[in-house]
């Protein structure tokens, strides 16, 4: 959704731009004059930041803090005690003292699973504050700009190396993530642990628990990319690259034509819906599973996290390896958690949506209000 509003405000301001250079942004339809072009431009310029800003903050505090807490969080269990009601019968005459003790019913214990924390945003939101303060909902933010920032410059100088193509585009952002496996690591530490005395830069992950979170973010990596050469495979496949070259071509096409490429192109759009959910969805999950697993010893996690994964986890004390497998990272998130974070995805999508149309109704009515009843169009 971030990505598609993305490209339609950038096509707005370079259309508004265009207009703007050619002196027809200062006339409607009509040729009638736009009373205030430079604060029309001031006024979409405002606008677009702030919905940038908006649907970030929307982006890294629901989809990326909340959605990582919710991918770890063990739910616990209360024990409950109950005692055995008394009786109002005598004791039998004829037992002796120790077979009257032998007879009597030990209290029962009932285990109530609690409610996630992470099953509302809400209820995350809150426990998260209570726990670290009113900024914790930002939690993990320098180390998340310090990662996009490097992630970019090192992605730049990787396809200036292997070029231009799409295929070294996927391959230098594949190699990207890889090098940058600890920082991620170190964000997803940052965001479900409690606040440290240490600054951020001074708890970077080990080499060695670097080297265990290679292959699950390779995996990531090229699911993410898979999600673009499907629907393209797909695109190319049903021959739809005519139609995006040639647009006109698509009215020549008889009825039952128009039909068929129109479904061609629904499938290659929920071809790539389908590898989000799919491939990318486990990926990403098992991913945060694994770094939550390497999670120091002296820190302590946030939200309720049991840190064996259900006994599949042995300390390196011990003898074990101390991080979790891939397959029972995954295995271990049980089908309550998942529908819990496709449930919280679809929130954050529809929030996404609302945040959008907002700012668009809000720029329209800027227009209008800046100049009485001309709209750019």
């Amino acid at each position: 959704m971030s990505g598609i509003a993305h490209h339609l405000v950038k096509r707005g301001i370079e259309h508004t731009h265009d207009r703007y250079r050619s002196g027809t942004f200062a006339h409607d339809g009509d040729n009638k004059p736009f009373g205030h072009p430079h604060a029309v431009a001031a006024a979409l310029v405002i606008t677009t930041l702030l919905w940038f800003f908006a649907l970030s903050a929307v982006q890294y505090v629901y989809g990326g803090v909340v959605a990582t807490l919710t991918m770890i969080e063990t739910p616990t269990a209360t024990a409950f005690k109950v005692d055995p009601a008394e009786s109002d019968e005598a004791d039998p005459p004829l037992l002796s003292s120790d077979e009257k003790k032998s007879t009597t019913t030990e209290p029962d214990l009932f285990y109530v699973k609690t409610k996630p924390i992470t099953s509302k945003i809400r209820t995350t939101i809150r426990h998260i504050v209570a726990e670290a303060g009113p900024w914790a909902r930002f939690r993990g933010l320098q180390v998340a700009l310090a990662y996009h920032f490097i992630h970019h410059i090192l992605f730049q100088v990787l396809t200036a190396l292997f070029g231009g193509a799409i295929i070294s585009q996927s391959l230098a952002a594949v190699v990207t993530a890889v090098v940058l496996c600890r920082l991620k690591m170190l964000w997803t530490h940052v965001v479900i642990s409690t606040p440290s005395q240490k600054k951020w830069y001074r708890r970077f992950p080990t080499i060695d628990a670097g080297k265990k979170v290679i292959l699950p973010t390779a995996v990531w990596a090229l699911a993410e990319q898979a999600t673009i050469y499907v629907p393209l495979a797909l695109f190319v496949a049903f021959g739809l690259e005519g139609y995006f070259r040639n647009p006109a071509g698509f009215n020549e096409l008889s009825p039952m034509q128009q039909k068929s490429v129109m479904l061609a192109t629904f499938a290659v759009m929920m071809s790539g819906f389908a590898t989000a959910v799919l491939v990318v969805f486990p990926a990403n999950v098992t991913l945060k599973r694994v770094q939550a697993s390497l999670l120091p010893e002296e820190n302590d996690s946030i939200v309720p996290f049991d840190r064996t994964f259900g006994g599949k986890v042995q300390p390196q004390v011990t003898g074990g390896t101390g991080v979790v497998s891939m397959l029972d990272a995954w295995k271990t998130f049980d089908w309550a958690a998942r529908f819990r974070l496709i449930k919280l995805y679809a929130k954050v999508f529809a929030i996404q949506v609302s945040t959008t149309v907002f700012f668009v109704l809000f720029a329209v009515f800027q227009v209008r209000m800046i100049n009485g009843d001309y709209v750019l169009y």
